[in-house]
């Protein structure tokens, strides 16, 4: 391949300063690449007063706000100096990071160039659907919005899957006719190593020796399964266990969720910290925690696992998570029972075994760890095959092209001699 520069376009329909896990793969995957790459993030305009400031290109698109849902409806297509922004983009591969309207755009910017276009499943999208379209009479509505997101992702040169889960989801469940490559997520967190810090949030937050601390990071949100990990806080107090769980996040939940920790009795044993912004003192209660607690059955595959696995803080998740496909029971993490009973059991059973318990840490941080350097690094190794690929085939397409029209140029004077043969032969009857 030549010696210069990528020209990467990635394309999401959701950007700060809305945060969730997607956009912050978004963020690091052009960060990264941005030190070796041409990187531009195609994104829809925020809500706020926002101004880019980032270490790649941002060309936003022009929105229409949607009051009732946490995101807006991007309008490329309307917006003129978008448009004039991707045209002259000359981007060598296209990623997607959503198979909606930003992604859509950047297919279409693919086909019509004839380059590569990449896209990674983040959502298990048939779940979002049935959860907003709960009566039956709008079951048809999800099988069109299905049927839209497989020609998305069918029409893609490739696709990643966060996890081998959902690439199994994927192919065999969504029907996608190519099998995904798995390329999982990363963290951009270090190790937090000040021992003193780490034991003045303990005063802080007026956590006993003998208390475990239990940590959950994310958005408060009930798709989450929070009411669940609540209640079973409460069959876990009820067992008489001693803890401090920690919500650190904000969502469109939280009154809810805060309402039934009180209903619960729960408050003197559960505390709200708000989102942690500063990425070093959020790695400090990942490292101050002593189990993180992630019961969602919604989530493929959480940043926040990896970032728990960070700090050698092991994850509890249910069985049968997607998100819980890059864990091994009992070995680097742990699955429970979906049952709140049984979720307290093993939170009890977890701290029963301390040696164990350490090892599981370790294995933690060992197998699950990922810097985004490194993610990134296998991306841009697939980027530049994907790329050679595509080229090879252009080269063999224009070939065949170029061989089919000379061996219609060869027979061209046969056929002609033969139409004036037929002429002559007529004329001399007559």
């Amino acid at each position: 391949m030549e010696n210069k520069k990528l020209n990467i376009g990635i394309f999401c329909d959701s950007f700060y300063p809305m945060v969730d896990g997607v956009v912050q793969v978004v963020d690091n995957y052009a960060r990264y690449l941005s030190e070796f790459c041409n990187v531009t993030v195609f994104v829809p305009k925020g809500r706020k007063d926002y101004k880019d400031n980032f270490p790649y290109k941002v060309v936003r698109s022009s929105i229409m706000r949607v009051f009732f849902l946490d995101y807006d409806l991007p309008l490329p297509k309307l917006d003129s100096k978008f448009k004039k922004e991707l045209n002259r983009a000359n981007l060598d591969i296209v990623h997607i990071h959503s198979p909606f309207t930003m992604g859509k755009i950047g297919l279409d910017y693919a086909k019509k160039h004839k380059i590569p276009c990449i896209a990674t499943m983040h959502s298990q999208f048939k779940k979002d659907f049935k959860r907003s379209a709960k009566s039956p009479f709008l079951a048809p509505v999800v099988e069109l919005l299905m049927t839209i997101i497989r020609g998305v992702f069918n029409s893609t040169t490739e696709n990643w899957a966060v996890n081998g889960e959902v690439a199994r989801i994927f192919y065999e469940d969504y029907k996608i006719k190519r099998q995904p490559i798995v390329m999982l997520n990363g963290t951009d967190m270090l190790p937090f190593e000040d021992k003193e810090y780490l034991l003045s949030l303990r005063e802080k937050y007026q956590i006993q020796d003998d208390e475990k601390v239990l940590l959950f990071v994310g958005r408060l949100n009930l798709l989450k399964n929070l009411s669940f990990l609540v209640k079973s806080l409460k069959e876990l107090k009820s067992k008489g266990f001693k803890f401090k769980m920690l919500f650190v996040g904000t969502g469109q939940d939280e009154d809810i969720i805060k309402r039934e920790v009180k209903k619960l009795k729960l408050n003197d044993c559960v505390l709200f910290l708000g989102r942690i912004s500063n990425r070093n003192e959020l790695a400090a209660h990942y490292a101050l925690a002593d189990l993180f607690t992630f019961p969602s059955l919604y989530d493929c595959s959480s940043l926040v696992q990896i970032e728990a696995a960070s700090q050698k803080t092991p994850a509890l998740f249910l069985q049968g998570a997607a998100t819980a496909d890059t864990v091994t029971a009992e070995v680097n993490g742990y699955l429970a029972e979906n049952s709140t009973e049984k979720y307290a059991d093993k939170i009890i059973e977890i701290f029963s075994d301390k040696e164990k318990y350490l090892k599981v840490c370790q294995n933690a941080f060992d197998d699950l760890y990922l810097p985004w350097p490194k993610v990134v690094k296998n991306a841009f190794d697939r980027y530049q095959l994907v790329i050679e690929e595509n080229k090879k085939a252009l080269e063999q397409a224009a070939a065949e092209k170029a061989e089919k029209k000379a061996r219609r140029l060869e027979n061209r004077p046969a056929k002609s001699a033969g139409r004036k043969l037929k002429t002559k032969t007529a004329t001399a009857k007559k």
